[in-house]
């Protein structure tokens, strides 16, 4: 699961998806018939479990606040060198379409690998419910085989 760059209350925190109306861990575990823990690291264990890896497209990155429309000057995170190291990665989801554009300036797609375009879980982008984002998010579920 590729996201852009984290945001301020995630650098914050030193953690993903920190901000408390991200929907991200609320989706992730409601594909799984679950609900998100109070406890960071059994958010982290859960997706884990589940065979659900999470890094940014962007290492570092100019940008105002923590608009992923702001993100300029980014340099990579080296995820073609993960892809390599890694290849029972069978599929690149992207949480949001800056994160899709953004590994499609920097990177090729490999023809083995499946990529999700998924909706954006920021607040920012609310202009589709929980349920639509949920509902389409099921694509996930249905990459990892479940």
């Amino acid at each position: 699961m590729l996201g852009t760059l984290p945001g301020e209350e995630s650098l914050r925190q030193v953690r993903y998806y920190a901000h408390p109306r991200n929907l991200f861990w609320p989706i992730v575990h409601a594909l799984f018939g679950a609900a998100p823990s109070e406890v960071y690291e059994e958010r982290l264990a859960f997706v884990i479990a589940r065979r659900i890896a999470l890094w940014d497209v962007c290492a570092v990155a100019e940008r105002r606040a923590s608009l992923d429309t702001e993100i300029k000057r980014e340099v990579p995170n080296t995820i073609h060198e993960l892809l390599d190291a890694n290849p029972g990665i069978r599929t690149v989801a992207f949480n949001g379409d800056t994160a899709h554009r953004l590994y499609d300036r920097h990177f090729t797609r490999r023809p083995d690998l499946t990529y999700l375009q998924l909706p954006s879980t920021s607040p920012a982008h609310a202009s589709r419910s929980f349920a639509e984002k949920l509902a389409l998010w099921q694509a996930l579920r249905g990459a990892l085989g479940g």
